[in-house]
């Protein structure tokens, strides 16, 4: 009886203890009416430096998931009472990365029925955090073009 009460408090204990992954976290709902008055290089722009902070702060959640699942692991092996000093659950960079995705989505949309071309588009959150790399954003590169010309 015991044992069982145990397990079951260490299974409600890795299930909410952990941070989220962020592949899993959701986009929070945000209406493509709030950027209604942007022109069409306003909205690129804006998609370009929402996508950056998105894909830094995957990184970052990515990370803290991490280490929290290894963090789980370890405790469950060797020590499990350490579990009860586990941080873990999702923070308000959570819940950022979520509203900035949601922002993200409401831009594409946007984007899409003005019709702007693909190719104007900077990448995605997804393809950043795919390439994982720091890029020089289209959006910047022409920035700086049109300084130097």
């Amino acid at each position: 009886m015991i044992k069982n009460c145990i397990v079951l408090f260490l299974s409600l204990l890795l299930i909410t203890g952990c941070a989220t992954n962020p592949k899993e976290i959701q986009a929070a709902y945000v209406s493509p009416l709030v950027y209604k008055d942007y022109d069409d290089e306003q909205i690129i722009m804006e998609m370009d430096y929402i996508g950056q902070k998105t894909a830094e702060l995957y990184n970052s959640l990515a990370s803290e998931a991490g280490a929290d699942t290894a963090q789980m692991a370890i405790g469950l092996v060797l020590f499990w009472p350490a579990l009860f000093f586990l941080e873990g659950g999702d923070g308000p960079e959570a819940a950022e990365y979520a509203r900035l995705k949601g922002q993200y989505e409401a831009l594409r949309s946007l984007a899409v029925r003005r019709k702007i071309s693909l190719n104007e588009l900077p990448l995605s959150p997804e393809q950043i955090v795919k390439d994982n790399s720091p890029r020089k954003s289209k959006v910047k590169s022409a920035l700086n073009e049109n300084r130097r010309g």
